[in-house]
Order: C-alpha cells, then sequence, then structure tokens
C-alpha cells in the first residue's frame, strides 16, 4: 500500500469517530430550531389573541386570568412539577446532576413530559396576560431533547458526553429563541459551563449555528427588536448609562429576592387547596391591576421596548416600571411555566426611558439609556453580564454602543450584588438541587423497605 493511501486510511478512520459523536448534536440542534420556531409562533400567536381581547374587553381579565393561572399551574402540579418557572434553573442542576451517581435524576428535569408541559402550560399563562417569556422554556426544551437524542444512541455509538449535550442544548435553544447566536455561545460559558470549553467548542458552534440556521429559515433573518437609531451619541451619556446601571441592576436583583421570598413562602404550604387559594388571588391581583392602573403589565413586555425604542416620544407612565416589576413578580410564583428573561428586558428598558425623560436627552441618548437599561436588569437577574449585553447587542444590531452596554452589565453586576450577593438562578437551581437530592433520598428508604 502506498504511504498517501495509508495517511488517507487513518484519517478516516480517525475521522468517522468524529463525525459519529458529532451526529447527534446536529440532529438535536436542527429538532430544537423546529420545535423553537413552532413555539415561537404558537406563544406570538396566544399573546396577540390576549392581548387584542383585553383591548376589546378588559372586564374580561377578571374571569380569564385567573382560570389560565390556575390551569397552568394544575398542569404543572399534576403532570410534571419540575416544568414550572423558566427552565434555565432546572437545567443548571441537570448540568451539576449529570455524574455517573446522579445521572439517573436528570430524567426528573429534562424530558419530553417536560416539553409538553413547559408549553401548554405557558401558553395558558400567556393567554391569561401573563408577564412572562418564552426563551428561559425553549432553554429547557432544548436540553431535553438533546437529553433525549443522546438517550437514544445505541450502546456501540461513541461515547457523546451528557453533561456537554445539555450545555449545548441550552446554548442552541437560546440562541434559536432570540436568533442570537453569540449569545447563545456566551450564554453557555458564562452561565452554564463548569469546564473549559475546549472541551465541546466544536458541538456549541454547530448545534446554535444550526438551530439557528434552522429558526432563520422559517422565520427569515428578523431582529428581535429592530434596529434603533443610536447614531451621533453624546459623550455625557456614559454618565447616565451608569446611573441607569445602578438602578436597574438594583431593581432586577430586588424583583429576585421578592421572587424567592414568596416561593419559600408558598413551600410552607401544607395543602393543595392553599396553593389554589394563592394562584387564584395572584390571578385576581394582577386582573385588577391591569384594569385599574394599566395594561402596561401583561404580557412578556416586547411591545413595549419596541415601542419606546422606535417612536419619537420617549414618554414612560409612572406606573410602568411598577407594572413591569409587580407583573413577573406575581406570575412567576403561581407555579406556570414562563420565563424571566423578556419581561427583565422589558423592565430594564423602561427604567431606561424614564430616566432618558427626566433627564431631558435627545431620543438617541435616551435609546442607548434603554439598551443600557434592558442589559442592566438582566444582569440584576442573571448575574451574567456578558450574555445580557451581547444578547442585546444581537437583538439590535447595534455595534457602535457595545461599549454602553459592556459598562452597563458590569456596573449592574456590581449594583446587584450589594442587593443579594446571588442571582435569581443560582437560588432556584439550590433549590431544586435540595429537592432532587431529597427526592432520590426517600425513594431509596423505600426501596429498602420493600426490599425487606
Amino acid at each position: 500500500m502506498k504511504q498517501a493511501d495509508i495517511v488517507v486510511d487513518l484519517y478516516r478512520q480517525k475521522m468517522k469517530p468524529q463525525i459519529l459523536q458529532a451526529m447527534p448534536f446536529w440532529i438535536a440542534s436542527l429538532i430544537t430550531g423546529l420545535v423553537a420556531v413552532l413555539y415561537a409562533k404558537m406563544f406570538a400567536v396566544c399573546e396577540n389573541y390576549s392581548l387584542l381581547l383585553v383591548h376589546g374587553h378588559d372586564w374580561i381579565l377578571f374571569f380569564l386570568t385567573p382560570a389560565c393561572f390556575v390551569t397552568a399551574w394544575w398542569l404543572v402540579s399534576h403532570f410534571e412539577k419540575k416544568a414550572a418557572g423558566s427552565g434555565i434553573p432546572q437545567v443548571m442542576a441537570s448540568i451539576e446532576l449529570a455524574t455517573p451517581k446522579y445521572n439517573h435524576l436528570v430524567d426528573k428535569f429534562l424530558s419530553f413530559r417536560i416539553i409538553l408541559v413547559k408549553i401548554v402550560s405557558s401558553l395558558f399563562m400567556v393567554i391569561g396576560g401573563g408577564a412572562i417569556g418564552r426563551e428561559g422554556p425553549t432553554v429547557q426544551i432544548a436540553g431535553s431533547i438533546f437529553r433525549m437524542v443522546n438517550q437514544l444512541l445505541p450502546a456501540s455509538w461513541p461515547k457523546v458526553s451528557k453533561k456537554n449535550m445539555i450545555i449545548t442544548g441550552a446554548a442552541a435553544g437560546l440562541a434559536a429563541a432570540f436568533n442570537t447566536p453569540l449569545g447563545g455561545i456566551v450564554f453557555a460559558v458564562e452561565e452554564l459551563a463548569r469546564s473549559h470549553i475546549s472541551y465541546f467548542k466544536t458541538a456549541i458552534f454547530t448545534a446554535v449555528i444550526i438551530a439557528g440556521l434552522t429558526a432563520q429559515g422559517i422565520l427569515g433573518p428578523y431582529l428581535y427588536l429592530g434596529y434603533p437609531d443610536v447614531s451621533n451619541t453624546t459623550l455625557i451619556v456614559f454618565l447616565y448609562v451608569v446611573l441607569v446601571a445602578i438602578i436597574a441592576g438594583a431593581l432586577g436583583s430586588f424583583l429576585s429576592v421578592i421572587i424567592m421570598r414568596l416561593m419559600k413562602w408558598k413551600r410552607t404550604f401544607k395543602h393543595t387547596r392553599m396553593h389554589v387559594f394563592y394562584v387564584l388571588i395572584s390571578g385576581l391581583i394582577f386582573a385588577t391591576i391591569a384594569f385599574f392602573i394599566g395594561h402596561g403589565i401583561l404580557g412578556s413586555g416586547k411591545e413595549q421596548m419596541a415601542d419606546l425604542l422606535f417612536r419619537p416620544d420617549k414618554h414612560v407612565a409612572w406606573s410602568l416600571p411598577l407594572l413591569r416589576l409587580a407583573g413577573p413578580a406575581i406570575c412567576f410564583t403561581t407555579g406556570g411555566a414562563g420565563g424571566v428573561f423578556a419581561p427583565a428586558l422589558s423592565a430594564g428598558a423602561v427604567v431606561g426611558g424614564m430616566v432618558g425623560e427626566l433627564t431631558r436627552l435627545s431620543g438617541v441618548d435616551v435609546n442607548i439609556l434603554i439598551l443600557a437599561g434592558m442589559v442592566a436588569f438582566l444582569t440584576g437577574v442573571t448575574r451574567s453580564p456578558f450574555t445580557s449585553a451581547i444578547l442585546v447587542l444581537e437583538m439590535t444590531d447595534r455595534h457602535n454602543v457595545i461599549f454602553h452596554l459592556m459598562l452597563a452589565g458590569m456596573i449592574a453586576s456590581i449594583a446587584a450584588m450589594v442587593i443579594d450577593p446571588h442571582s435569581l438562578y443560582d437560588r432556584l437551581k439550590d433549590m431544586y438541587l435540595s429537592d432532587a437530592y431529597h427526592e432520590d433520598i426517600e425513594a431509596g428508604k423505600r426501596q429498602a423497605e420493600v426490599s425487606e
């Protein structure tokens, strides 16, 4: 055999297992992109229908909101409790559990049932006007898809890391949800990864590209927020960016503290009827605020962000920041499925808009404060300043404000730590891990009793 043939043969032998290892990531990424698009379309239809219904007959909120909130909670409570809330803390818990000792617990957080309950429950929350987003749920859905593909691999298949599969799935999910490939990669590195990226960088890059291209192929090359005008800005705006970052970062952390305290209080409820009563009262309070104070509490908040960025008049009603804080606090604690990413971005946007209006800056400078507020508030919730900055950058394609956004993220991270040193996701992750370990111990005791 010629030397060239030997080299080619060795190359093929080396490449075959690498290709086989990559195939599960490619397949799962393609499925993730398709499911993310379908979910996004259903979410948008439900949100538009809800807002249309409410604008015509807002009194219906007193019946629609409690009914939808209770239904969303019931679906989670009776079919899959780990489908509650955002989904990102569940993925973080899954990554920590993806070890030989606790790998069996990952199925509690990532499964086909999780996907179904997550989607249906969150859609009921949306129909009820809930202030929730679809981005966190998409991350858990994507993680579940990657997990299931990994489980379907035959024993003879080249080994694929379960942990890397979950991390890659989460990155692909976020990229497909926001159409932000860089944001997905940075999110995986900053928020999820506990190992060096060199071990799975190729998997993340290809997964994000495939999931993103699949979404773009159906939805088109859209931007989440479009192209706001941020040209010809002034240097003085940097000082106001710092001010907005401090306020929005602290408020994001404050919202997280309120959510955690309400959730811990709820965990003391001993009877199901207490949970039902809490969800009903939450729905009625939410409807009352929307009816008597303003519809700004309704929905994910994407409308408020786009409206502020693209209208000449940057006026922000005094109640809107309070509404965008109250909405997620009420909805996230009901027990239904729904994320906090979009509501956090919208809350930060109205904070930035209000500061811009009070300081009488130009419309262009106010737009920068709006984007900075989005980064800062999301950082206050997640403590991921780089992810927040890159996400907002990719949503708007405004690269000339990258330094403004990075500054906002770093300042907000410091301001948030004054309120609480840990992020909402970290605290929820620890709560889910504690529950999983406890359930595993109890299951082991019951099995031992049966064996005896």
